[in-house]
């Protein structure tokens, strides 16, 4: 069975400080140490990965690393100002906007395929419908969460009101899966992929049908202001990076995988290959971004979860991109 212990748990998801080193390159952009914030799931394994990397100091710039057990958390700290830069998906992005005029400076990944919804395999429930009157655990607040609630349940036949929402962090869900605290979890890689192999439970369905769920670097207005020239940097280093993914899958994975392993996770490299490879990296902003993004809005705005529509062409930010694929 694999799960956590209370000391393994914090040693993943509590900031620490990591220097990455300086590089030759820009004067200005040396002296500039970007607070990252990732979190400790599938989702922010590519950030993780271009820290390890070594992309970024190649490109003159220092990190500092914020670990997280989801992007939400993240978001919140962007919002208090904690942290200059963070992954997480549409909906956070327009919560951390409307509360802290947060821009998006990059598309960095799509994870739709990663995330699901699992549930306990001796239940042998097969339909979303069929979870009336369970447990389902929830990271309430997360871009999965709302995406969950919002749009899978409705399509499927199931009201909030139908299901008792239990809510936890995404890192406790094996083990309340285990205890049969809960029936069923909305989750992602790697935990669904290990809840798989475990014999725990059975993935129903991916958001990948409802939502190709992409993933945004964030950041603070504050950051971008005051220093334009490092986040131009920086995404030539995402650029690099997103070469690494798709031609040494092999390098990435190990790097990753290591990450995994060091946190109290026993799972086979099968395992996480399969979970990995449910992971797509392609920084830039592709068409049709604002109106999938204008239909997230729509939905907080009726929920009350923001107090306006977005101007999206604030909200988010093609220049960095372009001035890097330009330069890279």
């Amino acid at each position: 069975m694999t799960q956590l212990t209370r000391r393994q748990y914090l040693g993943a998801t509590t900031a620490s400080a990591l220097v990455l080193g300086l590089g030759p390159r820009n004067a200005a952009a040396q002296a500039v140490t970007i607070r990252q914030g990732y979190q400790t799931n599938i989702w922010g394994m590519p950030t993780y990965y271009l820290m390890k990397s070594g992309a970024i100091e190649k490109r003159g710039l220092k990190v500092e690393e914020f670990a997280v057990p989801s992007g939400n958390l993240t978001m919140q700290q962007m919002v208090a100002r904690q942290v200059d830069l963070g992954t997480y998906a549409g909906p956070s992005l327009i919560i951390g906007h409307d509360k802290g005029g947060l821009v998006a400076i990059a598309q960095i990944e799509t994870v739709g395929k990663t995330a699901g919804l699992v549930v306990r395999k001796d239940l042998g429930i097969t339909k979303i419908a069929d979870l009336k009157g369970k447990k389902i655990a929830n990271q309430v607040g997360s871009s999965i969460g709302n995406i969950f609630v919002d749009q899978v349940c409705p399509a499927n036949g199931l009201q909030k009101a139908d299901f008792t929402e239990v809510r936890m962090d995404v890192n406790n869900m094996i083990a309340a899966m285990a205890s049969k605290t809960v029936d069923a979890m909305i989750n992602i890689e790697p935990y669904n992929a290990i809840a798989e192999a475990d014999g725990l439970g059975t993935i129903i369905i991916n958001l990948e049908k409802y939502d190709d769920v992409p993933v945004f670097m964030a950041a603070t207005p504050d950051f971008v202001e005051k220093n334009p020239a490092a986040v131009v940097n920086y995404l030539k280093a995402w650029l690099d990076v997103a070469k690494d993914f798709k031609s040494d899958p092999k390098k990435v994975s190990g790097v990753i995988y290591d990450f995994f392993k060091s946190k109290g996770y026993t799972m086979s490299p099968e395992t996480f290959a399969k979970a990995i490879s449910r992971i797509d990296v392609e920084p830039g902003f592709p068409k049709g971004l604002e109106p999938y993004m204008k239909g997230h809005a729509e939905a907080l705005l009726k929920e009350k979860k923001i107090a306006a529509m977005p101007d999206f062409k604030k909200m988010l930010r093609t220049d960095f991109i372009e001035k890097a694929r330009a330069g890279a």
